[in-house]
């Protein structure tokens, strides 16, 4: 088998395991957005002894709390969607012997 070939086969397995693994992709997005909003809530409570983390445009808070509550609230969707995603693609690997990254 030539070097073209065989990049040409690995190629389109790749394309076929990423195809394969987006609707793992898409549930594990939503997985992902219920439970960092869910541990949001609960880290805002502690932090701020407040039930809600304010909103943009409410004009009752500061500019810097909302832009802290944003940040905290995008860094732990960020590392849960993270979490989620790669033990989505390691057992994805596992069931189908490809990465689908690659």
């Amino acid at each position: 088998m030539s070097k073209s070939t065989a990049g040409k086969e690995k190629k389109n397995k790749s394309k076929g395991s990423a195809l394969l693994y987006r609707p793992i992709g898409l549930l594990g997005g939503i997985a992902a957005g219920m439970i960092s909003g869910a541990v949001f809530k609960q880290v805002w409570k502690l932090a701020a002894n407040e039930d809600d983390a304010p909103g943009a445009l409410q004009s009752e808070y500061r500019m810097r709390e909302v832009v802290i509550a944003a940040a905290l609230q995008g860094a732990i969707f960020a590392a849960t969607k993270a979490a989620i995603d790669r033990a989505g693609a390691r057992g994805f690997s596992k069931l189908t012997g490809s990465w689908p990254g690659d």
